[in-house]
């Protein structure tokens, strides 16, 4: 028998973990960030999902939707320091990393931190900057930590990048290498509102009568509540099958004739990390196939490379992704 995902949230378990106090964590979120964005519920929730498993997110979308509101309000939402990086094509690395400043008084060099250290950091128009400083981001977004002059300085938690790209406009762009796009655990693409999204939009501007968006959302979860999340969701139960199933679908995209690059053991793991936090985030503490399905899409959109001829023929990641997601069997 199929499962019926919204059958089995609506049952009731005996969890071995208490996932209560993480459930009302993530619906004070969305409620927060309701007041102000309309819409993008899939948004947001992947973005909840990102943080929960420290994970970073890419969000591509036409200019003027929203993107880098949600991540800012988002940001927000947590009793955590922020900071929000513009790249332009003459960022240097030093103006994200940081830089050793010479002290007259202790005749020494002193090394003044830049933006990248932070809790949340918001990345704007990533695609922007040239191929040495997007390398500066390698070793911070998969290590978390920084070398500057040979020492290494280490970023405190939680840590998140937040990347927003425009896929429309190219000039003065640089496509980011497959080793970055790789160090993202979610590729999320942002959409045109509805119709009765859009109006919803105008008469909350209007409603609002110039006030800041930023001043009416408050911070809901603080680091200590967030690490005992975390720590939560490393031990929904996961079974045999279950990885066998996110094995044969990232196996598949490895050698499918559509796909000139497959899916790393990294998109595995991404895979296998964002199905336990969407069963944590619907009160289970075990994961079900769906759980994986929700995660397949965003986590493999950026992973995979389509043959030429399928691009020319206007086929998409996402397409391809689904394709075999459906080739496989589903567990029961």
């Amino acid at each position: 028998m199929e499962h019926n995902e919204e059958n089995i949230n609506d049952l009731k378990f005996d969890n071995r973990i208490p996932l209560e106090n993480l459930q009302k964590a993530v619906d004070d979120i969305k409620s927060e960030l309701a007041k102000v964005i309309i819409g993008q519920e899939k948004f947001i929730e992947l973005l909840i999902v990102s943080l929960l498993i420290d994970g970073h997110v890419l969000i591509e979308g036409v200019p003027g939707i929203a993107k880098t509101i949600t991540a800012k309000l988002f940001a927000k939402t947590l009793k955590t320091d922020f900071s929000r990086i513009q790249f332009t094509p003459d960022l240097m690395p030093s103006d994200i990393l940081g830089t050793s400043i010479f002290n007259v008084k202790s005749t020494e060099f002193e090394f003044k931190k830049g933006p990248i250290f932070s809790n949340i950091i918001l990345i704007d128009e990533i695609n922007r900057a040239p191929a040495k400083t997007q390398a500066a981001l390698f070793e911070t977004m998969e290590e978390r930590q920084a070398t500057v002059d040979g020492t290494t300085y280490t970023m405190e938690t939680p840590f998140m990048v937040l990347a927003t790209q425009n896929p429309i406009e190219q000039e003065g762009t640089y496509a980011l290498p497959e080793a970055q796009l790789d160090r993202f655990l979610f590729k999320i693409k942002v959409d045109y509102p509805s119709l009765d999204e859009e109006i919803l939009v105008l008469k909350t501007h209007h409603e609002r009568k110039g006030k800041l968006p930023q001043t009416e959302i408050k911070d809901i979860l603080k680091p200590k509540a967030l690490a005992t999340f975390k720590a939560q969701i490393q031990k929904v139960v996961v079974e045999e099958k279950i990885f066998k199933y996110i094995a044969d679908i990232i196996g598949k995209t490895r050698n499918h004739p559509h796909l000139y690059l497959g899916g790393s053991p990294r998109a595995s793991i991404a895979a296998l990390n964002s199905a336990k936090a969407f069963a944590a985030i619907n009160g289970r503490d075990f994961v079900i196939p769906e759980d994986v399905k929700k995660a397949l899409v965003p986590v493999l959109n950026h992973r995979v490379i389509l043959t030429p001829e399928r691009e020319m023929e206007g086929m998409t990641a996402e397409s391809v992704v689904q394709m075999i997601t459906e080739s496989v069997e589903i567990p029961r």
